[in-house]
Parts: structure tokens; sequence; C-alpha cells
């Protein structure tokens, strides 16, 4: 049996009283990757941030229904949101480096949650490099910019300053929709990497790369699952019309 990290229950988003997210109920396993595809404002993006509860920044914001990570309600008075979304790293359609060293880019987390060894610290980077597919590429520069660094690496980079956090699930925002294809297919080889350590959520406007990397995919439209299963059987056989056409180009 599958072991389910992530419930969704009757979740509802709204910016005021437009609602953004409707009535959804979504299981999410852990260590799967999951796309969610759909077209501009089907509710994708707000999603990852109902996760993370980044959308709590958000004036007029509001919520129905639970959402429950390891069996915890997070919507609940007592979560600490901080941890929380150190628990559930987010990489953003476009990176985002610090105006300082690619070294110090991975340690300025870990150091402001006060870890100070060096070599733990040494340790950390190269690791998280490493699994970025980063490592190769840079370990003889760690300290020059990190804005020298091509749109493709800054955005490993960014994935590897997640994941000097330690967090459990991966969220991206359509991490490589301004990248080149070599790039693009980078991060979707680390993505298969990470998928034995890591949850990952996968938010993409590419139907294909939903196909290359991931194991289930969900339909969103309008702020509603249509449905989610299996990626070859909603590509090949979905269950439902509007998952076809959106699939065969035909709206998006």
């Amino acid at each position: 049996m599958k072991d389910r990290a992530i419930q969704v229950v009757k979740f509802s988003h709204y910016y005021g009283q437009q609602p953004s997210l409707k009535n959804l109920n979504l299981d999410i396993y852990r260590k799967e990757i999951l796309s969610i595809i759909g077209p501009a404002r089907s509710g994708k993006s707000t999603f990852l941030t109902c996760l993370n509860r980044l959308v709590d920044l958000v004036p007029a914001s509001r919520v129905e229904g639970k959402i429950f990570i390891d069996g915890q309600d997070i919507y609940q008075p007592e979560v600490e949101v901080a941890a929380l979304r150190r628990q559930l790293g987010m990489v953003f359609a476009t990176p985002v480096p610090l105006p300082m060293s690619i070294y110090d880019n991975l340690v300025f987390g870990p150091k402001l949650q006060g870890q100070t060894n060096r070599q733990e610290l040494d340790h950390l980077v190269e690791d998280c490099l490493e699994k970025a597919g980063l490592w190769a590429e840079v370990k003889d520069r760690l300290k020059t910019s990190a804005l020298k660094l091509s749109g493709g690496q800054q955005q490993r980079l960014c994935l590897a300053r997640v994941l000097a956090l330690k967090p459990e699930y991966i969220l991206l925002d359509e991490p490589t929709s301004g990248l080149d294809p070599i790039s693009t297919m980078k991060i979707e080889d680390t993505l298969r990497l990470l998928k034995d350590e890591y949850t990952i959520i996968l938010v993409t406007n590419n139907t294909k790369q939903a196909a290359r990397v991931a194991e289930r995919t969900a339909f969103f439209l309008m702020g509603e699952l249509v449905e989610v299963n299996d990626t070859e059987i909603v590509f090949t056989r979905p269950a439902d019309k509007r998952t076809e056409s959106y699939i065969e180009g035909k709206f998006g």
C-alpha cells in the first residue's frame, strides 16, 4: 500500500469572495513525483502556496477545508509556519540567487539556523550541489558570485539552497519555464534522482515534461481538480474529455 504523505480534504481557497481553488480532494504519496498540469489561472501555483502557507502573506486570502501533512492539519493555530516552510521547500519559476558567492548562497539558511561548524557546512555545500547536479560545474569557483552563473545553473543553485534546509518535500513552480532544452534536461534528471529521498510536487505548463518525469499527474481547470491518476493513464486514457482536450492542445 502506498504511504500517503499529504491529504487534501474538501479544500478551497479564496481571494476575497473569488474562489481560486474549489473543494479539492487529493492524496499525495511519499517519495513520488506528482505533476500538476492545467492552463493559466487554474490554481496550480496557488495550490503550492497553500501547501506551505505562503498564501498567508496575500491580503484577503482565506481557506476552507483541511490539508494534512504527515497527519497534521497545517492550518491549525498551533502550527509553526516557519518550520512548515522549511519542511516544504519551494523553487520558483524565476531563479533568484542571493547577491553573494555560490558557497554563501548555500550556507545562508543553515547559518541563520545556528549551524556554524565549517567542516559540516563544507560537506553540506558539496552534498546539496551534488544532489542538484551542479557540483561538477562549480566546485572550483565556489567563492565567485552566484550571479555569474547561467540561468539553468542559477535554478539548480536555488534548488540546492532549498535542499540545504533539509526539507521533506520539494515544491516546484514551473522551474524550467525560462530555460533552454539542455538546462531543462539537467533539471529533470536531477528530479528523478531526488525522488528517492523527497516527495516532489511539480507544477508545469509543459505536458511533455509531466509525461517524462512524473509518476502521477493531476489536471487542474478553473480551480477544480478534474482528475488525478498514473501519468501514463492520464495521458493515454484520461477519464475526462476536458483532460483529453487539454493534452491534445485544444485549449491552454
